[in-house]
């Protein structure tokens, strides 16, 4: 068997989903037992008040279960995202995980690779950019870890509800990725294939950067089912995992 590599983003888990939650769990118990590496690219979890997290019982099963599969040899590694980029020390002590920067080059079975959670790719979204610009501010994030727990999970929720409101009211295509700024950031970091995630539009981009064939892979959300990439030197294969233990994987995408 070839070596495979997989990747997931935005599970947002929480308590609210217990199915999804058994779903990832069952997926870290099975199938990345087998794999080579776990990618996580951002919104691993529905919201993040901090580390204190890694100890609350709506969380304690997630982390458990990502502490069982490093602990097995597999190692795993998470992107932040929008909704869980106060992850920190305690989370990779807790899980075995390692945190990675957004974005990371990284070499993925011979091919230079681009890996994002995608929300900065989101130009078009200027208010969401302002937002983002905010909270990634260390001063913003010291100042927020340094209130109480209940303080900071209610102002999360907050920060939640307006979420909702706001993105209702956007057209879909303005929280969209911008194909100028994935074009430049590819050309930045020397790559022609690009994995992210954040909009929840699993599909396969191919396009032409500089003169060469490249290729955008969008992974999808964990709402109504999972969603894998399992990419090895062969090519990439985005499948959907259904909530039903009986039903067969789902292939979204053939290999490229």
């Amino acid at each position: 068997m070839p070596a495979t590599t997989l990747f997931i983003s935005d599970l947002h888990l929480c308590g609210a989903r217990p199915a999804i939650t058994g779903l990832f769990l069952d997926f870290l118990r099975h199938r990345a037992r087998r794999a080579d590496a776990l990618y996580i690219l951002g919104d691993l979890f529905e919201y993040w008040i901090g580390d204190e997290a890694v100890g609350q019982p709506e969380f304690r099963p997630m982390v458990q279960g990502m502490r069982e599969l490093t602990a097995a040899g597999t190692p795993v590694y998470v992107m932040h995202g929008n909704r869980d980029f106060l992850m920190a020390d305690g989370f990779e002590k807790a899980t075995g995980c390692r945190l990675l920067a957004d974005p990371a080059r990284v070499d993925l079975h011979g091919t230079p690779t681009l890996l994002m959670h995608g929300d900065s790719l989101c130009t078009d979204d200027v208010e969401y950019m302002a937002f983002r610009a905010q909270v990634r501010n260390p001063a913003w994030q010291r100042e927020f870890l340094a209130r109480p727990v209940a303080e900071r999970d209610r102002i999360v929720r907050d920060f939640r509800e307006i979420s909702k409101t706001s993105t209702a009211s956007k057209k879909p295509e303005i929280m969209d990725v911008n194909q100028q700024a994935v074009e430049a950031m590819m050309r930045e970091h020397g790559v022609q294939r690009l994995i992210h995630g954040h909009t929840h539009r699993p599909q396969e981009h191919v396009f032409t950067l500089d003169g060469r064939p490249a290729r955008r892979m969008v992974l999808g959300d964990w709402y109504e089912q999972g969603s894998v990439l399992s990419v090895d030197a062969r090519g990439w294969v985005l499948e959907g995992l259904p909530l039903e233990k009986t039903a067969k994987t789902k292939k979204m995408k053939v290999k490229s």
